[in-house]
């Protein structure tokens, strides 16, 4: 028994340096004054999935997109009940910034206080909020209508990498943020596809001949 607790300990450590490790890698390699306010500026796109939020109350105006705005705006809830409120207050894991108090002395015209490019954010660290809603969302437009799924996967992807460049998330933590906002995008699909929901949401003309 005792053997095992000290070999999960060791691969919880190793999982901590190898995220540790990257942070560091980014701030050292892409950190400058020219990005920080662009990263500071999708991370607050980002914030409570407001901007994917908007998106899809726009989609579901229009009866043509109304089901993909119902499916994004279903699958990220469903990823901020299991990540937010589930995952996040079970796990509990400090932020990088919080870990690494030494970051807080680093310079910031936007923050010089905490050190950090943005206002320092609330709740713990695993899962990302951001990664969840942003790729829940990105997936549901993605597997609906690549016109618009590319452009917003590209976005959620700029959103992700603003958390680590920021430096308020590990990147096992956008990486399962991502992971389960994919699953919940791809399961929300496939249940209202298999329901029926989504054409008589929006309703597919049928070709005659």
């Amino acid at each position: 028994m005792i053997l095992r607790k000290e070999n999960d300990m060791s691969f919880f450590d190793m999982i901590q340096s190898f995220d540790t490790s990257v942070l560091e890698f980014i701030q050292n390699t892409f950190k400058c004054s020219f990005l920080d306010p662009i990263m500071a500026f999708f991370s607050y796109m980002g914030e409570m999935g407001l901007f994917w939020i908007a998106v899809g109350i726009v989609f579901i105006i229009f009866k043509k997109t109304r089901s993909m705005g119902v499916m994004m705006l279903v699958a990220m809830a469903i990823g901020f009940l299991i990540g937010e409120i589930g995952i996040k207050n079970l796990i509990n894991r400090p932020r990088p910034f919080m870990v690494n108090i030494d970051y807080s002395t680093r310079p910031s015209e936007l923050n010089p206080g905490s050190g950090l490019n943005i206002a320092i954010p609330s709740g713990s660290s695993f899962p990302s909020g951001h990664s969840c809603s942003s790729l829940a969302a990105a997936t549901v437009m993605l597997i609906k209508d690549k016109r618009f799924g590319i452009p917003a996967l590209v976005i959620a992807l700029l959103i992700v990498f603003s958390r680590l460049y920021n430096y308020v998330h590990y990147p096992s933590d956008v990486l399962c943020g991502m992971l389960l906002g994919v699953i919940c995008a791809v399961v929300v699909v496939l249940v209202f596809k298999k329901t029926g929901l989504d054409n008589r949401l929006s309703p597919q003309k049928v070709k005659e001949g």
